[in-house]
């Protein structure tokens, strides 16, 4: 447990600390064990110093009452930064799923010079391009057309996010439905309030005032799934437009996330990705 700006958060690491750190930023709703240790593990093999955390409201990190967060978006871009400081970084190469690409997009844009590097997987701009996208599926936009869940019944969250990780992984693969729901099921009991992860939907911005995508000077690479039910591959190709000298490799079949039939070619991508920044422990720490 760590304290960040007066909020305790949840984090974890692997390797030594004076390899090149790389940060992992999880998306809305999921704690930090949608990190498999088998992948942090890889990654810390290859010679790097790997942290991932519990972002608020998920996991044994600070919760909030339902219906009441009491902080916005911009304070998860901020909590970023509170780790990178409690772990004395001064920079690190950041990888993003979902929301946590788009969080990692913004701390790229307010805090250049804290970041090595950017992994996006499975994220859209953060902010409004020119490029008109397209919307999610049509069977992500059924999934949501049913009764809402019940945050207050650990079953209830339990089936609605096993159901909403199989629907995720698209119409080209199906997952291990029993796998998933084990996995879902430790990460409800483990969490300090499992409720409190539906605060992440009513999460609003902190209407500051940004430059442009295109003002990213990190090195990025983006990854996204052919078959990504929530943001269909047009959003990593734009992505891939905007960001200067960015690089899109495209996943063939893949759906939303990390899933684990990709995690030996996306440890790979970031071992190599992560080598364009060269790190100097013994200055920056």
């Amino acid at each position: 447990m760590i304290q960040v700006d007066g909020v305790e958060l949840c984090a974890d690491w692997w390797g030594a600390p004076a390899e090149p750190p790389v940060l992992l930023i999880m998306g809305l709703g999921a704690s930090m064990l949608w990190w498999p240790e088998d992948f942090c593990r890889a990654l810390a093999d290859g010679g790097r110093f790997v942290v991932r955390y519990d972002q608020r409201d998920t996991g044994r990190s600070i919760t909030y009452p339902l219906g009441n967060p009491g902080y916005t978006g911009g304070d998860l871009v901020s909590d970023v930064i509170g780790i990178l400081d409690a772990y004395q970084l001064r920079a690190a190469h950041l990888v993003g799923v979902s929301a946590g690409g788009a969080i990692a997009q913004l701390v790229a844009l307010d805090h250049p010079g804290r970041v090595l590097s950017l992994v996006l997987i499975s994220t859209s701009p953060a902010l409004a391009i020119r490029r008109e996208l397209p919307p999610p599926t049509d069977a992500f936009g059924q999934f949501f057309s049913g009764p809402p869940i019940d945050w207050s019944d650990p079953q209830s969250v339990i089936d609605y996010r096993t159901r909403y990780t199989l629907m995720l992984a698209g119409s080209e693969r199906q997952l291990d439905a029993a796998q998933v729901r084990e996995f879902v099921r430790r990460d409800v009991e483990r969490s300090r309030d499992f409720s409190a992860a539906g605060n992440h939907d009513q999460l609003t911005d902190d209407d500051r005032d940004r430059g442009p995508l295109a003002a990213i000077s990190a090195p990025t690479l983006v990854i996204h799934g052919t078959a990504d039910p929530m943001f269909p591959l047009e959003h990593g190709q734009a992505l891939a437009e905007v960001i200067p000298n960015a690089h899109l490799v495209a996943a063939d079949g893949a759906g939303h996330g990390l899933e684990s039939m990709d995690q030996h070619m996306v440890v790979k991508a970031i071992l190599e990705h992560s080598q364009c920044s060269r790190y100097h422990p013994k200055e920056d720490r």
